[in-house]
């Protein structure tokens, strides 16, 4: 094991049980009574023999049996005792081993790498070195872990223990953390950091790499953060925090990446942590408010129905971008309950809402692992008289086909139940036309990148004229995102693209000046909860004043 040096493994030892020493002296001197008493027996025996046996005689024959009969019981005593110790040693040997190693891969835990860690950081100061720590996590692992079994997973955990020590000098500590999550440190000449890079890229490089497990290759890869001891980085709590924050940051620049500690990211991650903490409060708080985005028939101009979005009305800063706290609602696994209070609010405006008017919702990444997604969906409109047909979820090429079976059975039961369902961002992941055939879509929704440069760019404008057509091939009708001015939306009527939504047709707006549109194109059919509740507040400020 990287890092368990011989004096480690010597102070291991336990001390000699005083009992095993204490039979060992007994036996030991009962053998030397037999021998001493052996040559003056000797002449007793004799005399036995020619029938002068005396007294004396007597008493030493017996006091040589008993002699004897002593020293075979010490002696068994000894042996009996000598492996009880040996039991009771290896005991607690396998006990220190399990209270400071992990028993699935063998490396050390948590507790024996702060340990050890300690003393590697006093070795490595004392030689004007310094200490990297480096942070690793496994991309992907649950996947694996979820769709081959647990069995599966423990072979890959072992097979990635192996890849991480490899590459590591002789004097490294390696630890698994829990779950999928790795730590090592090891001493470095402060002025050459490059060798610590080669040791982090060795280790990324054949994470990237399949491994093989019971016949099935997994693909997983890993994100790394890395730290070093410096001015006030002189402990091993503060190097594991400081690799964590960058393990963090390499995640979000978008995994199997490494990245180096700078005091940047801390600054960053308290910022995540004042954001998790106020999302927390402020969901079951009704903050997180609906605004809506208006889309169209491009043929006649006619409104057809709006996007849901998020914002954060917050106490103190006002409206949030949903940029700022999405994605960390889905890291924190916050992003099912505020999509669905977000959903709650904005089925409540539209019931008010002409029936012809479609509500589009966007369901994450995150939501599509849940097994029991389109139940939940299904129960919010039964409890708000809601019709299912009016709904369209909105779901994205990388959520759709990162597991396409569960995915497929997600999507046939929102539509069972009349919901229909439309491919967000098309053209920015890794659809196929034979996936695109397998699954019932309602709509595909072409990416706003690729929208937005149609008149500055050929490859873009043809992209786009590719894609119109592949959704009229498979009868799926196609909607333009990003349209933000007239040529534009004068090209896409040229390629035949029925819909579109951008800011040309109306920038997102909260749910007062949605309705207050609707009003003017006559398709509020009847004032929602929260209109009623402005009218009678200005009607009773109208009898006060008068």
């Amino acid at each position: 094991m990287p890092g368990k040096t011989i004096e480690e493994g010597r102070s291991a030892r336990p001390p000699k049980d005083r009992r095993d020493l204490l039979t060992a002296g007994v036996t030991l001197a009962a053998i030397m009574l037999v021998i001493a008493s052996g040559f003056t027996v000797a002449g007793s025996l004799l005399r036995s023999f020619r029938g002068e046996l005396s007294v004396i005689d007597n008493l030493m024959i017996t006091v040589l049996l008993l002699n004897v009969a002593l020293s075979l019981l010490g002696w068994r005593r000894y042996r009996a005792l000598k492996h009880e110790v040996m039991l009771r040693r290896a005991a607690e040997a396998h006990a220190s081993e399990l209270a400071t190693s992990d028993p699935l891969t063998g490396l050390l835990n948590r507790r024996a790498l702060a340990e050890s860690g300690a003393r590697l950081i006093d070795r490595a100061l004392g030689r004007h070195r310094s200490v990297a720590m480096l942070m690793i996590d496994l991309d992907h692992f649950k996947s694996v872990n979820d769709l081959h079994g647990h069995l599966a997973g423990d072979q890959l955990l072992r097979a990635a223990s192996d890849a991480i020590t490899a590459p590591l000098p002789d004097d490294a500590l390696a630890a698994r953390l829990g779950g999928d999550e790795f730590a090592c440190a090891f001493p470095f000449d402060p002025d050459q950091p490059a060798a610590v890079e080669r040791i982090a890229d060795a280790i990324l490089s054949r994470m990237t790499q399949p491994f093989l497990i019971g016949g099935v290759e997994a693909r997983i890869g890993a994100s790394m953060g890395i730290a070093r001891t410096e001015a006030g980085c002189r402990t091993v709590d503060t190097l594991m925090r400081r690799s964590d924050i960058a393990l963090y940051a390499a995640k979000r620049a978008g995994r199997n990446q490494r990245a180096w500690f700078d005091a940047s990211m801390e600054r960053e991650l308290e910022l995540r942590n004042e954001i998790e903490l106020g999302l927390r409060a402020g969901i079951p708080a009704g903050q997180i408010i609906p605004w809506f985005e208006p889309q169209v028939d491009l043929a006649t101009g006619a409104l057809i129905g709006f996007e849901l979005l998020a914002r954060w009305d917050h106490p103190e800063l006002g409206i949030l971008e949903p940029a700022l706290f999405i994605p960390v609602a889905e890291e924190s696994g916050l992003i099912g309950e505020l999509s669905m209070s977000v959903m709650r609010a904005g089925i409540e405006e539209a019931r008010h809402w002409d029936p012809s008017l479609r509500l589009g919702v966007n369901i994450s990444p995150a939501q599509m692992r849940d097994p029991w997604l389109a139940q939940k969906i299904v129960k919010l409109l039964s409890e708000r008289g809601f019709p299912a047909e009016r709904i369209e979820v909105e779901i994205t090429e990388a959520a759709l086909f990162e597991n396409l079976g569960f995915a497929a059975a997600i999507v046939a039961s929102l539509r069972n139940q009349g919901i229909r369902v439309v491919l967000d961002d098309f053209g920015t992941g890794y659809s196929s036309l034979t996936h695109l055939r397998a699954l019932p879509l309602d709509r595909i929704k072409i990416d706003r990148s690729f929208v937005l440069r149609m008149t500055s760019d050929p490859d873009a404008a043809a992209l786009v004229r590719m894609i119109v057509s592949l959704a009229q091939s498979l009868g799926v009708p196609a909607m333009a995102e990003g349209v933000e001015n007239a040529d534009i939306a004068a090209m896409l009527g040229s390629i035949a693209c029925p819909t579109a939504q951008g800011w040309y047709f109306g920038k997102p707006a909260p749910a007062r000046a949605t309705r207050a549109l609707l009003a003017e194109r006559g398709l509020l059919h009847a004032a929602s909860p929260s209109a009623l509740a402005g009218e009678v507040t200005m009607r009773q400020a109208r009898k006060k004043r008068a």
